[in-house]
């Protein structure tokens, strides 16, 4: 048998390797598990007990009963491009790796749905029927790598959930496997706004704490007829800022509305996918319509009529659909594109109304000269999710703390002007004890009710989303407009 091969004296290995029916199918030694001690919040680093690699359904149901019955904890992982530590094995995990699960089941364009495994990768999705004039809305930045399972996880978003939603607009149907090993399915052929409870509601964005997706069905768009994008450089941010509420207020809604400022700009045209921009303005926009051909010229004119209105340096339309990636893959760099002028970097997400920009902005700017440290700001301005970086260096003493502390306050302003403390990227162990920004203590306590229903001994995932017990998070901003605070 398999498990022969596996050389350990620890019984509970044995017995899981037993359960993915392969040596090869399971890591425990500590220099395979390194690669899994963190995903992409690398600030937080614990080794896992194991990691196995199911197989199917049935495999992940068989290793979530065996981890329930002796009280192992486990978690779920995916690609490990989660941004907030939602795959940091904090307790000894056994992690249960859905990268095999990567199949494409079914797709009914009749019925505009398809049905994917968990590490199915988000682009891929679109890649596999763009042919037949169809594709899948969401698209975060790692879209290219992130699975779609992950996806699920964080509620992810992307550039043009300005206009199209986020994941959970776009979930028809779940099979989860439970923490104590049950398999439910949750909505089914596609079918949208079943009666009831919303459980995919509750179960996407839940970050891993409810439940292991294993299955999951996504509604699939057909493509624009048209499309178009325009590219607007700014010499003051806030001409920038007020540029996308004056869009909106037209009763214009872009597919896509970007914005990155100068120390972004610096990082990206230092990267792979360099187009040119100058690197002396002080912003940005990025702005996509689509939809049927005859209405795109004149919202097209009416964006170009605003940013002119707006002191732009230069507005243009993308001449052809090779010019228009081009613009597109330097902004989807942003965030690995940082690494070309700071060492390290702390990304944040944080999401304002769009009217409080400009004041956002200007406190950002106050905590960067607070702390002496750059913070580069890519956000996607016309759903007012901002994404503002913390570049420091983690080699000089303290810089690692005040970057922390920085990060910290940005979302606490975001939470001043009515915002949250996240918009994609999810809680994980990154923002937890920031939740108090935004919900009371009553709220939190009903939310992890609702978590110890599914979840009622706390071996999947714990310690994720919600503050500890007891603890609070105290912020003072020390700026002239934040004095009060």
């Amino acid at each position: 048998m398999a498990v022969k091969k596996v050389k350990t004296k620890d019984k509970h290995i044995k017995n899981l390797a037993r359960i993915v029916e392969s040596p090869r199918s399971i890591l425990y030694h500590e220099e395979d598990l390194i690669s899994y001690d963190c995903d992409g919040f690398t600030l937080h680093r614990h080794l896992p007990k194991a990691v196995v690699f199911p197989k199917d359904t049935e495999q992940v149901a068989k290793l979530v009963k065996y981890c329930d019955d002796n009280e192992l904890p486990f978690l779920a992982r995916g690609a490990g491009t989660g941004l907030s530590g939602g795959a940091v094995p904090l307790n000894g995990e056994v992690i249960i790796s859905l990268v095999r699960m990567k199949r494409l089941l079914q797709v009914d364009l009749e019925n505009r749905y398809a049905v994917v495994e968990p590490g199915f990768i988000n682009l891929k999705l679109t890649n596999s029927i763009s042919d037949k004039g169809y594709y899948y809305a969401p698209d975060p930045s790692s879209q290219s790598c992130c699975t779609i399972g992950g996806n699920v996880a964080e509620n992810a978003g992307g550039a043009h959930c300005l206009k199209y939603g986020v994941t959970t607009n776009h979930i028809l149907g779940l099979e989860v496997v439970l923490p104590n090993g049950e398999i439910i399915e949750i909505g089914k052929d596609g079918v949208p706004d079943r009666p009831g409870y919303d459980l995919l509601g509750i179960l996407t964005g839940s970050e891993g704490t409810l439940g292991i997706v294993t299955k999951i069905t996504v509604r699939i768009l057909k493509t624009p007829e048209a499309k178009q994008t325009v590219l607007a450089y700014f010499d003051e941010v806030t001409d920038g800022s007020q540029a996308v509420s004056d869009i909106i207020s037209k009763g214009i809604v872009p597919a896509a509305l970007e914005m990155m400022d100068k120390t972004a700009i610096e990082a990206v045209e230092s990267a792979s996918f360099p187009v040119g921009h100058p690197r002396d303005i002080e912003a940005l926009l990025l702005i996509e319509v689509d939809g049927i051909s005859a209405g795109i010229g004149e919202q097209i004119e009416q964006i170009m009529e605003v940013c002119n209105n707006r002191n732009v340096r230069e507005v243009k339309v993308a001449q052809d659909e090779e010019e228009r990636g081009r613009w597109w893959a330097n902004r989807k760099t942003g965030f690995g594109a940082m690494g070309t002028i700071s060492p390290d970097y702390l990304v944040q997400d944080g999401v304002i109304p769009r009217s409080k920009l400009p004041e956002v902005l200007n406190r950002i700017n106050q905590i960067s000269d607070k702390y002496g440290l750059r913070i580069a700001n890519i956000f996607h301005a016309g759903d007012g999710n901002l994404h503002p970086l913390v570049l420091f260096d983690a080699r000089n003493p303290g810089e690692t703390e005040s970057a922390l502390k920085a990060g910290t306050e940005c979302l606490q302003v975001c939470a001043d002007v009515g915002g949250s403390i996240t918009g994609e990227h999810g809680v994980g162990i990154e923002k937890k004890e920031e939740m108090r920004f935004v919900f009371s203590d009553d709220e939190i306590m009903a939310q992890t009710d609702v978590r110890e229903v599914f979840n009622q001994k706390s071996l999947l995932n714990a310690g994720k989303l919600f503050p500890t017990p007891g603890r609070c998070v105290e912020v003072k901003i020390e700026t002239k407009e934040a004095a009060s605070v």
